[in-house]
């Protein structure tokens, strides 16, 4: 088992379950200081979403087959959405695109259909030899737009880049996407906090989880100051957890949100 994969997957899980009760309330309007449960979903405190669920899908594919294969990962999906495999209880909170999606068996190619429902679940693909056309087949198992395989493209990089003992500054400036007159780690730094968006469009779930990430220097501080940001609070912690998981290792995490979290032995399982 990669031990930075275990530290990844458990690092967004955390930070799914953290956001989980806040998710969709407006900035500004709670607090937030650890595992916290009910609230939006009415869930018992360290409950994972969607988010987690289909992270660990995909996980479990890759560990049975030794590869990634798109058609086995959209069939532990659809086993997500009907059955409730890989969640703690069952799905209580599927994205539109996604279940569009692997209703009718296609990704979604509309411009619309941007979302952040493949990029909260690509992280596992870092630890891969998958490519930069894996990685885009992967988002368009249900987002098949442009604009999500490119942002999931920079996600694994920098994942890939913070894995290997890159800086935070550094995995982000080798991003494909994230360098040059488009964004970079310094621009992301010097963005005040209400110039960050933290809706559901996948750039703006990208963006602020990289905020976080640079703005903070343990994990803690960066799932709490994502989830903060309100609105999609729970993939937004994700994706930073995702990443906050690997550049602080699994020990960063703070063991009593670890001792709340649910659904430990269904994690366990799907690492690889």
């Amino acid at each position: 088992m990669s031990k930075p994969l275990r530290a990844a997957v458990y690092g967004l899980a955390v930070g799914d379950a953290l956001g989980v009760p806040y998710e969709f309330k407006p900035r500004g309007t709670f607090t937030v200081e650890g595992m916290d449960g009910y609230g939006t979903h009415n869930k018992p405190a360290g409950t994972w979403s969607d988010d987690t669920s289909l992270t660990l899908a995909t996980c479990a594919s890759i560990k049975a087959l030794g590869r990634v294969d798109t058609g086995d990962i959209g069939a532990r999906f659809r086993e997500w959405q009907q059955s409730g495999a890989y969640s703690v209880d069952g799905v209580f909170d599927i994205g539109m695109t996604t279940a569009t999606a692997l209703y009718k068996g296609m990704g979604q190619e509309d411009e619309m259909s941007n979302g952040n429902g493949s990029l909260m679940r690509i992280l596992p693909l870092a630890f891969t030899e998958a490519t930069e056309a894996d990685t885009r087949a992967v988002s368009a198992i249900t987002h098949a737009h442009s604009i999500s395989m490119d942002a999931c493209v920079n996600y694994v990089a920098i994942a890939r880049a913070l894995a290997s003992g890159s800086s935070i500054s550094d995995a982000v400036d080798s991003a494909p996407g994230f360098g040059g007159a488009n964004a970079n780690a310094s621009s992301l730094s010097e963005m005040g906090k209400e110039e960050v968006r933290s809706g559901g469009f996948v750039l703006d779930t990208l963006t602020a989880a990289l905020w976080c990430l640079l703005g903070t220097r343990c994990y803690r501080d960066c799932v709490l100051e994502a989830v903060r940001l309100g609105g999609d609070t729970d993939t937004t912690a994700a994706v930073a957890g995702g990443l906050a998981g690997i550049v602080y290792g699994f020990g960063g995490i703070p063991p009593e949100w670890l001792s709340r979290l649910r659904g430990k032995g269904i994690i366990e399982a799907c690492l690889f």
